[in-house]
């Protein structure tokens, strides 16, 4: 597995595939090997002394990369390539576009690659015009090299056809029923109570689209708090501003980033969940806001609307005041709030399951030539 920053790790969506994909298909009897990135990510630069060499039976090689974020990945992607190549791997799977820029390299050598497009990173609006374009290198790469693509989304699919005349395979993210927690730690630390916020949890980086938020909530007259949970992911200034905005407000609460029993208490008992995104692959902070039984509240953009089908409420990607208008009526219409909260655990939690994920990618692995 070569892509992700670490695992184990709750830094992003990328993270949390890896790990689920690895420690699953080792429990089914495969060898599987993880090429981490050394460096400061989201969770804070303690955690890179945690350098352990297994992981729930995951063998873990820790790839050395510069501290400098502009360089970090595509040396990182490079380092650990070269390293895979000396693995004797029946498998290298890639994950993300950015990684994908050095799938030609295995390619030469006659191995069998798999990727994964997590999304249209190219898209993003924290990347420059030079990141931009690596982005869209690697996304060339993997549709004219990887033996098998996997994207996560329908409109993915429907994408890398038009573009670029590629099949793919259509194989989503999985959840894991989870259980409720009561109240408890994050009314110490933040002062919370149920259903007395609204929450919003992912990466703090302009396409999640949080500024939007953050200008609706501050025109709507309630008692209830804007819960922020999330660290930034090379998008400093975007962070600064996005304090900025939520120093003037006084019922905005920013956790930083959160995982464990805090992250489990913040998803139980919030009023809704939003996710305002500008672009996404397929979020997994949605799939588990749904599994908790959220109402959840998404911008209109496919792959969102793709997920919750008719299971939550939507506003018109990037207009504040749709936004501003749905979470009115929202926060004024429990009844609504209660009706979605009915309908999405047992939705989402029956649509996307893990072991599903799992065997279907370990059917692409076995194929040995495209298209069969």
């Amino acid at each position: 597995m070569i892509g992700h920053k670490r695992i184990p790790s709750r830094e992003g969506g990328v993270e949390i595939v890896v790990d689920e994909l690895s420690t699953r298909m080792v429990k089914l009897g495969c060898e599987v090997d993880a090429y981490n990135r050394f460096g400061y990510h989201v969770s804070g630069k303690e955690f890179d002394e945690k350098r352990e060499r297994y992981y729930n039976g995951v063998r873990i090689f820790t790839i050395p990369t510069p501290s400098s974020s502009s360089l970090n990945a595509i040396v990182y992607s490079f380092l650990a390539t070269i390293r895979s190549l000396f693995g004797r791997y029946d498998i290298i799977h890639f994950h993300a576009e950015g990684p994908c820029t050095m799938i030609w390299i295995p390619k030469l050598f006659g191995m069998r690659v798999v990727a994964t497009i997590h999304g249209l990173d190219w898209q993003r609006s924290k990347w420059g015009n030079f990141a931009s374009k690596v982005l869209r290198f690697g996304e060339k790469m993997a549709a004219k090299h990887a033996d098998e693509l996997i994207v996560l989304s329908e409109n993915m699919k429907d994408y890398f056809q038009k573009e670029y005349g590629r099949e793919t395979s259509y194989i989503p993210n999985g959840i894991i029923c989870p259980e409720h927690k009561e109240i408890n730690c994050i009314k110490e630390k933040y002062g919370l109570e149920k259903d007395e916020y609204i929450l919003f949890l992912a990466r703090i980086v302009p396409e999640k689209g949080l500024h939007y938020l953050i200008d609706a909530f501050k025109d709507i007259a309630t008692d209830k708090k804007l819960v922020i949970a999330g660290g930034s992911s090379h998008s400093h200034d975007y962070m600064d501003q996005i304090t900025t905005m939520s120093q003037e407000d006084s019922r905005i609460v920013m956790t930083g980033f959160v995982q464990g029993e805090i992250l489990e208490e913040l998803y139980s008992n919030s009023y809704i969940f939003v996710l305002p995104s500008d672009v996404e692959g397929m979020a997994v902070s949605l799939l588990e806001a749904m599994s908790y039984g959220n109402c959840c509240l998404v911008s209109d953009i496919d792959e969102n609307m793709e997920v919750v089908q008719d299971k939550a409420c939507s506003f018109q990607k990037g207009n504040v005041e749709d936004l501003k208008q749905k979470l009115e009526e929202l926060l004024t219409r429990p009844d609504i709030v209660e009706k979605y909260r009915k309908e999405s655990a047992d939705y989402i939690c029956g649509r996307f399951n893990w072991d599903d994920v799992v065997d279907r990618t370990i059917c692409l692995y076995m194929q040995k030539e495209k298209g069969k």
